[in-house]
């Protein structure tokens, strides 16, 4: 048996107060988002963790690269045949969720998922690069495969096919935007009295702010 019961962290790197607060989450959000860039820590710090309810009826969470967020929502692409896309059409509550360890921050986004315009999708697709264009063609995600050379060999006839040729986005392959509807904003504290904030949206638009207790 592994035992992590005596694994042991003291936080103590910053503090959230509300004397130092945003009216919005978004203008929050980008202030540790950024704050974490600059930090310089280790891994990708726009990747998060998206839960859904499968079709199963179970909750399933996966990290995957937020690549743009605004007032409107946070966007990040896929796949709309993969298990997270079709769970999405059958529930559009999802949960997004970042952790920033070397920062001792965490944000969690409650919201509702929709799919973006084929405009937006067909304007980030054009900026990826072709090896990923081509993965995007080749694999029906979340499928079962046979193997991992099934896999390598429809990747050589995309290649095969589009060569010297564009590489057009798949029709099933895009965007979504996540509306959010509550954020919580997580900074770790010592003796585990962490600040807890947590932002929901109003009918009128306006955002109600509350501390939690940790």
């Amino acid at each position: 048996m592994n035992d992590l019961s005596n694994y042991r962290k003291s936080y103590e790197k910053s503090e959230l107060l509300e004397t130092n607060l945003p009216e919005d989450p978004i203008n929050l959000f980008k202030r540790w988002f950024h704050e974490a860039e600059d930090f310089g820590g280790s891994g990708e710090v726009n990747a998060m963790t998206i839960s859904t309810i499968g079709l199963d009826g179970f909750p399933k969470s996966r990290v995957v690269l937020l690549k743009k967020f605004y007032e409107e929502g946070f966007i990040f692409y896929t796949n709309y045949d993969s298990e997270k896309g079709k769970a999405i059409e059958a529930n559009p509550n999802v949960c997004l969720s970042f952790f920033w360890q070397e920062m001792e921050r965490q944000v969690i986004i409650k919201g509702i998922a929709q799919k973006t315009s084929e405009n937006i999708s067909d304007g980030y697709f054009d900026t990826r690069p072709d090896g990923s264009k081509l993965g995007a063609i080749a694999s029906n995600q979340s499928e079962v495969i046979p193997s991992r050379e099934f896999l390598e060999e429809k990747l050589k006839k995309a290649e095969s096919e589009y060569q010297g040729k564009d590489i057009p986005r798949p029709e099933n392959w895009g965007g979504y935007i996540v509306t959010p509807l509550q954020v919580e904003f997580w900074q770790g504290r010592p003796n585990r009295l962490h600040d807890r904030i947590r932002y929901t949206g109003e009918s009128d638009f306006s955002w109600k702010i509350e501390r939690l207790s940790s």
